[in-house]
């Protein structure tokens, strides 16, 4: 078995773990400790923003994590392999790509600030939004006594694809899209598609709604056939998962909801998931408890290749041949997508954040004291402390970060 094929190992057994960093989080720093944690924990997957510099830091945290592997296995985590890097995408407005903003001289000198002890990010300070931060999680709009602050949205670039982000080497991409965003997605699908070669995985990220069953079959026709797996992510409650255990009963609602649609492909859960979602999965028995087979991540890599490629010709034609609605009834199953019959996976986000979050606040408790103990740092580089570079700290984040993964994976 390759490398290469782990994290398919474990979506097709079911316990595909999947780190969500934020598709507007840029705070390298964070990025990259986040990374380096719930790899050496077992993370199959790491999600990050669009953002070049964003990338290179969970990259980073990538190769930090392959130096330490062998310390982490003595300590008994599984860090055998490294995770697939996975950047977000979106075809139009979507709460996941956008940041708070508003004007601190409009805030006033008695307003208690609510919008600072709600934000989970930490991302609001006197001076007002920290950017980099912001994840978009719309928290402090609602609770802000002057109504100031607001949202700015933005909306990957077809062109800024193929420029920027997949010549950075990352392994998958997900696309976030609504329902009758068609058009908007087929423009994105667009640039996207002359690099499936050179990827492993594709994502398609969609809240509920009224018809999401018939617009994603309407997406799988249009991408059909594909050469590498694909995933179903069902949006329960976007960035709600650090709020409390009912949040996690949107996110198992709409993944049943699109199992039993028989979608070719993986469906994993996100938004809303938290400590509470595989226990209620296992409560719906909508987990894998069988073994299955292994043929793909068992075959020789040249032959697997060969076998994808069988299997895209095979797709291909089925397709012609097939009327849509007959397709969605008679659909064609491979290896690489099959029908599914369970919860392949589960993406933690916000709350797999905020689990590391005293880890990460000690730390830059540290950078601090650091950079103010300096007599001249207006003349030097200042050079934060990497969480590696403190032992406590790291296998004290490992460890958290593994209560969670542990929990997909021991299933």
């Amino acid at each position: 078995m390759t490398d290469y094929f782990y994290p398919l190992r474990s979506l097709r057994e079911g316990h595909w773990f999947k780190l969500i960093c934020g598709a507007s989080f840029q705070d390298l720093p964070a990025v990259r400790n986040l990374t380096l944690a719930y790899t050496l924990a077992g993370a199959d997957c790491i999600d990050v923003a669009a953002d070049p510099a964003v990338i290179a830091a969970a990259q980073e945290g990538l190769k930090a994590a392959a130096v330490l592997a062998s310390a982490a296995r003595v300590r008994g985590y599984c860090a055998d392999t490294l995770p697939w890097l996975m950047v977000s995408l979106n075809d139009g407005e979507d709460p996941h790509f956008r940041k708070a903003e508003f004007n601190s001289t409009e805030c006033p000198t008695e307003c208690p600030r609510p919008c600072e002890s709600i934000c989970p990010a930490d991302a609001i300070a006197l001076s007002g939004v920290i950017d980099q931060r912001c994840y978009g999680c719309g928290r402090c709009i609602p609770v802000c006594p002057s109504k100031i602050i607001y949202t700015r949205s933005y909306v990957t670039a077809p062109e800024a694809i193929a420029s920027s982000v997949l010549p950075s080497g990352v392994d998958a991409l997900e696309i976030h899209t609504q329902i009758g965003r068609v058009d908007d997605f087929k423009r994105l699908w667009s640039a996207i598609a002359p690099w499936l070669n050179k990827l492993k995985l594709i994502a398609i990220s969609c809240p509920d709604g009224d018809g999401i069953i018939d617009y994603l079959w309407t997406l799988y026709d249009l991408i059909a056939p594909l050469p590498i797996p694909l995933i179903w992510q069902t949006d329960g409650r976007p960035m709600s998962g650090d709020i409390g255990d009912g949040t996690t009963r949107a996110a198992v609602k709409l993944g049943q909801k699109v199992l039993s649609a028989g979608l070719p492909g993986y469906v994993q859960l996100a938004g809303g998931t938290n400590n509470y979602t595989v226990a209620k999965l296992r409560t719906m028995g909508l987990l894998n408890d069988r073994q299955e087979p292994k043929e793909i991540v068992d075959l020789p890599e040249s032959l697997v290749k060969a076998s994808l490629s069988d299997i895209a010709v095979e797709n291909q034609i089925l397709s012609k041949n097939k009327a849509p609605q007959t397709r969605k009834s008679l659909h064609h199953a491979s290896v690489l997508n099959p029908e599914p019959s369970y919860i392949a996976g589960i993406a933690y986000g916000s709350y797999a954040r905020v689990l590391l979050s005293p880890v990460l606040d000690e730390l830059e408790k540290m950078n601090m004291k650091d950079l103010s103990g300096k007599v001249s740092a207006s003349t030097q580089t200042f050079m934060p402390r990497r969480l590696e570079e403190n032992p406590d700290l790291l296998w004290h984040a490992v460890s958290l970060a593994e209560s969670l993964v542990s929990q997909v994976k021991s299933h």
